[in-house]
């Protein structure tokens, strides 16, 4: 039972999405945006420990000392799939500075999230983590898809961003290397 109660809120927020976006499935999208939220105090980030595509351990603690860009997401949340290719380019333009990108798909399976990965430009390189059970939205504090968080290299959270964005806009890519320097 404990399993199944994590899924439920998560179940509704995906048929909620869903209703919300056969409404709009033809309408324009909004652009995204290129601004982060900065934490008014910084606070540890939460634990994360998931399994990778390659079904291997990826734990948040081993990256103490780097940034850390964690972004939640799912295949069928438009903003998600639309700022995928902007995360791998935030990901090209900074891995050799001392930062990773974490994507952790919600509720998905491997095959849905690597079919989706094939029409992405660029492909992402960065790992894909699988929340398959959607227990990492409550300990994050993840209300909807997609949320990021910017952690900074002493594993607090510095910033966050709720709904889609432009990651590799010149000022995203300032701030999140400006952490790096810290």
């Amino acid at each position: 039972m404990r399993g199944r109660s994590r899924a439920i809120p998560f179940v509704g927020v995906m048929i909620l999405w869903l209703l919300f976006g056969a409404a709009v499935w033809g309408a324009e999208l909004p652009p995204l945006t290129h601004s982060l939220t900065p934490s008014e105090n910084r606070q540890p980030a939460p634990a994360l420990r998931l399994q990778n595509m390659d079904e291997e351990m990826v734990d948040i603690r081993d990256l103490k000392g780097r940034v850390v860009v964690v972004n939640f997401w799912a295949t069928w949340c438009p903003p998600c799939r639309r700022e995928m290719g902007s995360l791998e380019r935030l990901y090209q333009a900074t891995r050799e500075k001392r930062v990773e990108v974490l994507a952790v798909n919600i509720g998905e399976d491997i095959d849905t999230v690597f079919s989706f990965l094939g029409t992405v430009e660029p492909s992402p390189g960065f790992p894909m983590l699988f929340d398959f059970e959607a227990a990492s939205m409550e300990s994050w504090g993840v209300k909807g898809l997609p949320t990021t968080y910017i952690i900074a290299p002493d594993g607090t959270i510095a910033y966050s961003a709720v709904g889609g964005r432009e990651f590799d806009h010149p000022e995203i890519l300032r701030q999140v290397l400006e952490l790096a320097v810290e």
